[in-house]
């Protein structure tokens, strides 16, 4: 089932334009690994599909709706109740974890369940110390932020984001803020979700990481999508001349 549907996306900021006509679907399961150089529009397209910026033109479907249509090349959007609704079935973790830094652990997780989704606050702590243990983190529920490294940090994003119970999970660049060995951590944390057949889609310049993890590869360069398929053949048999060097320059 696809959860996920864009086609003949464009998004420009003045005069530069960053997206051109880039088309892709994600299915139940699937995770779908983003990578590119700096500035190829891999997070402007990511920030795109979680609609924190606008499209200029396209489509966009969820499983839980239409974000946008696609009238004489302009994209219109869905009213804001129906934009709402699209929203919670969508989860996104940020490079910076922007968690709350006022709030102990246990509150980021419980806040939007509770205060946005009306669920039950019983139910939702139960189900955020569940995630804690998930991520490694069952013994932090009363700490702050700032008393957690940049690695736990962004665990507690993780749990945050799945306690909304999203059909489908976004990533920016999760492990560029990190040192190595606590990117190792995050990337335990992903691939035990791709085991559960969590929907994800990461962008990321761990291509090793891809490689391992994804079941579909997406390079882009210059706002579009270059290549596109299996790790095993975009990563170790690109076809495409702009995917050979990109990936011989990481290698250097």
């Amino acid at each position: 089932m696809k959860l996920l549907e864009i086609s003949n996306a464009k998004k420009s900021f003045d005069d530069l334009l960053v997206l051109s006509d880039i088309s892709m679907n994600v299915c139940e399961g699937e995770v779908v690994a983003i990578i590119g150089p700096s500035g190829s529009g891999k997070s402007t397209l990511l920030r795109c599909l979680t609609m924190l910026e606008k499209l200029d033109g396209g489509r966009l479907e969820y499983a839980a709706g239409v974000v946008t249509t696609d009238e004489d090349g302009k994209a219109v959007y869905a009213s804001k109740s129906e934009l709402q609704k699209i929203k919670t079935s969508i989860g996104l973790v940020f490079q910076n974890f922007n968690l709350f830094p006022h709030y102990t652990v246990l509150k980021n997780i419980i806040d939007a369940p509770v205060s946005v989704q009306k669920r039950d606050k019983e139910e939702v702590i139960k189900e955020a110390r569940e995630l804690l243990k998930k991520v490694g983190l069952e013994d932090k529920e009363n700490a702050y932020p700032c008393q957690l490294s940049g690695g736990q940090q962004q665990r507690v994003a993780i749990a945050r984001a799945l306690a909304m119970k999203p059909q489908i999970l976004f990533f920016d660049e999760p492990t560029s803020a990190l040192d190595p060995e606590i990117t190792a951590e995050i990337l335990k944390v992903l691939r035990q979700l791709a085991e559960e057949k969590m929907t994800m889609v990461i962008v990321t310049h761990e291509i090793n990481f891809a490689k391992m993890v994804a079941d579909r590869v997406i390079f882009m360069d210059g706002g579009v999508i270059v290549e596109e398929g299996k790790p095993e053949d975009v990563i170790d048999n690109p076809k495409n001349e702009r995917t050979k060097i990109f990936l011989q320059k990481l290698e250097k």
